[in-house]
């Protein structure tokens, strides 16, 4: 008996075109653990093309110390990587540059001289320390709102102090911050627990948004199998997602 030992590739199926706009994902080279290279992020944005997308904000990361960009060179490095998207033909919409925002010891100074990259002029995309919590950010978030700012807060079911239980993510939700989840937490990425609660937050009508959080053509593959998935394609087809607005 004969057994192929090699899976066969299958091709992307279009489904997240019910989103339409990726408002996540990190693909300005060299500028955080994103993409490493023109050439990297080129093939990220065709596979975003291939799975249904047809615009794109990008958002690298503004953390201290490890990521301390400066908005200024984040938009010029931004601009030359438009231009050589362009001349690649890739058929894909990049719609702006914005930020993902770490609360940490270096958010409070940056809110007092507030120059945030915002996701369609509107939103700020922020982002909790992942494995501890950083204490204050619910009033950095409310000084942000009195600011005039929509917060956005990345991927809440990547945090594992944050439960879906807990009355601190429902006092997230009655402070008016908006919930953005990782599509590839659908599919198990990054565990068991982070899907679990994706699920669980959606069944709770909790979620405004979906990300990629693409950072490379690893999590590019994973995007392109996760769209073999039913259960995804059958959230993407029912739920009201607020990326169409962008």
């Amino acid at each position: 008996m004969f057994f192929n030992l090699f899976k066969t590739k299958r091709e992307p199926r279009p489904i997240f075109e019910a989103l339409g706009t990726d408002m996540h994902c990190h693909l300005v080279p060299r500028v955080d653990d994103g993409s490493k290279c023109v050439e990297e992020s080129i093939e990220c944005l065709q596979t975003l093309k291939a799975v249904g997308y047809s615009k794109v904000f990008i958002t690298p990361h503004f953390c201290v110390p490890r990521f301390p960009n400066n908005e200024e060179d984040i938009k010029a490095r931004y601009e030359e990587l438009k231009r050589q998207v362009k001349e690649a033909g890739v058929e894909i919409e990049l719609a702006g540059i914005a930020g993902e925002y770490r609360i940490d010891s270096g958010f409070a100074p940056r809110l007092e001289a507030p120059r945030f990259l915002q996701i369609a002029g509107k939103y700020v995309l922020v982002e909790f320390p992942l494995h501890q919590q950083l204490m204050g950010c619910d009033e950095l978030i409310f000084d942000m709102q009195m600011k005039g700012y929509e917060v956005i807060l990345a991927h809440p079911e990547r945090y594992p102090y944050l439960s879906v239980n807990s009355s601190r993510m429902e006092q997230l939700k009655n402070q008016g911050v908006y919930f953005q989840i990782n599509a590839l937490s659908l599919g198990g990425f990054y565990g068991d627990e982070a899907r679990k609660k994706a699920y669980t937050m959606l069944d709770n009508k909790w979620v405004e948004f979906m990300g990629t959080d693409t950072h490379n053509t690893l999590y590019a593959q994973a995007l392109s199998d996760l769209t073999c998935d039913r259960k995804v394609a059958k959230v993407l087809e029912t739920y009201e997602f607020l990326n169409k607005t962008l």
